[in-house]
């Protein structure tokens, strides 16, 4: 049998574009993600484009927390430039941005060749999640087929090359909308392939939906204490699930994950939950997942609003911190704590598309135009729904545990979402296949 290898790149920014990349790993002859802006040997004159780059967008996301002016900051410095138009009406919009202009002016000056040659040594694909390293394999000669896989619900024109109509790229649509997005930019049909986002095979089942299926199950159950959506929607449930009982009862506290992105702009929201919820935690009625992620300033940050609310007694009980110091540790951890979440309550990030393990979101505010797009996607599928006033956490949120709200928003991601990125990728690059067939659903 032959084994099938490609290199996986992506970049140290944020979590998207690494968690895309994390469940492909193992295509990599190297068995890891190359990451292009923090490689060993990467040039100096590399380092600094793209340190400069990241610095940039770092420092513009966590100014939204600055009152008055931190929103203005965020929209004139970041989400202009990256802004997603709407789609309709269906029109032309090829025409290149001033910053993808820039980044193939720095492209055509050397950046990024080291690492392109570094590829070339071995004659394998290469399967990247971030679009600059995508523009820099095509245009300093990478030898082999490029994949590009795009990690949100719709993309911006940052994401199409330069000229789309001749290039050679090969885009990965985790949806339908990206697929017919990428057409409106120029890119051709022939070089899109719809195949959903490549989520992590621990999550999904070895051989099928086995994994999600198993605890789809368990979470069905508890998010629906009352019976209501089970009484309502039983039938539909004993199609895809097994072993779901109409009057069953939880035999575990609801387990609540609250996941920070990747910039910490969002640490405050944590506390504010925390302080209503903290009589359900000291009573022992929910489980808190609280996700720093990478950052240990918002490790220690969790650290001490915990002391300070007086919850140290069932931290690492029913209220934990995760966190990890490497990103990949960090996703192993992230997704082991998935299984045994109820509800995952998040920014709109490429985390939307972990509705498709039967995990309902509530969706606090997005951060960017790809996230606004990802909020709308997020409840067109039906599986999230927006955070209330986070202040009365204890009140709106167990009202929608107890109407089968999120119960419903589980099946919903689980029904219309795609769970078969990985292997879907996999028929693309390595097979040939222009239209996978592990693809059941709608959007």
């Amino acid at each position: 049998m032959v084994q099938h290898k490609a290199w996986v790149a992506a970049v140290d920014m944020g979590y998207g574009h690494q968690r895309a990349a994390y469940p492909l790993r193992h295509l990599s002859p190297t068995d890891k993600v190359i990451i292009a802006n923090n490689y060993e040997g990467i040039p100096k004159k590399d380092r600094r484009v793209w340190k400069s780059s990241q610095s940039f967008y770092e420092f513009f996301s966590r100014s939204k927390n600055v009152p008055v002016i931190g929103n203005f900051l965020f929209d004139l410095f970041i989400d202009r430039v990256q802004r997603i138009p709407e789609f309709y009406p269906r029109r032309d919009l090829s025409r290149p941005t001033i910053q993808l202009r820039s980044n193939y002016r720095l492209i055509r000056r050397g950046w990024g060749r080291d690492l392109i040659n570094y590829f070339n040594t071995e004659d394998i694909p290469l399967v990247t999640t971030f679009f600059t390293i995508a523009f820099m394999a095509e245009e300093h000669k990478f030898k082999g087929e490029i994949y590009l896989v795009c990690c949100d619900s719709d993309v911006s024109r940052t994401w199409a090359p330069l000229v789309p109509g001749k290039s050679r790229i090969n885009y990965i649509a985790p949806c339908r909308r990206v697929a017919e997005r990428l057409k409106q930019y120029g890119v051709r049909e022939d070089h899109i392939f719809l195949t959903g986002f490549p989520l992590p095979e621990e999550n999904i089942g070895k051989k099928g939906l086995e994994t999600i299926k198993h605890d789809l199950t368990d979470r069905i159950v508890n998010l629906d204490p009352e019976r209501r959506y089970r009484k309502k929607y039983m039938d539909t449930i004993k199609t895809y699930l097994t072993g779901v009982k109409p009057d069953e009862k939880h035999t575990h506290p609801l387990t609540l994950t609250f996941a920070v992105g990747g910039a910490g702009a969002q640490r405050d929201l944590a506390v504010t939950i925390l302080r209503s919820l903290k009589n359900k935690l000291l009573a022992g009625e929910i489980n808190i997942n609280l996700v720093a992620g990478t950052r240990n300033d918002v490790y220690l940050f969790f650290k001490k609003e915990i002391k300070r609310l007086e919850l140290e007694k069932v931290l690492n009980k029913n209220l934990t911190i995760v966190f990890a110091l490497e990103k990949q540790d960090y996703f192993t951890a992230f997704n082991k704590i998935i299984r045994v979440t109820d509800v995952l309550w998040t920014k709109p990030s490429e985390l939307v598309f972990y509705t498709a393990l039967g995990i309902p979101v509530i969706i606090a505010e997005p951060l960017g135009s790809q996230e606004v797009f990802n909020k709308r996607w997020l409840k067109t599928v039906g599986a999230g729904i927006s955070a209330e006033d986070p202040r009365y956490t204890a009140e709106w949120f167990f009202d929608w545990v107890n109407t089968g709200w999120l119960a419903e928003a589980a099946m919903s991601g689980f029904l219309d979402g795609r769970q078969f990125g990985v292997k879907n990728i996999e028929d693309v690059v390595f097979h040939g296949v222009s239209e996978p067939t592990k693809n059941n659903n709608l959007l």
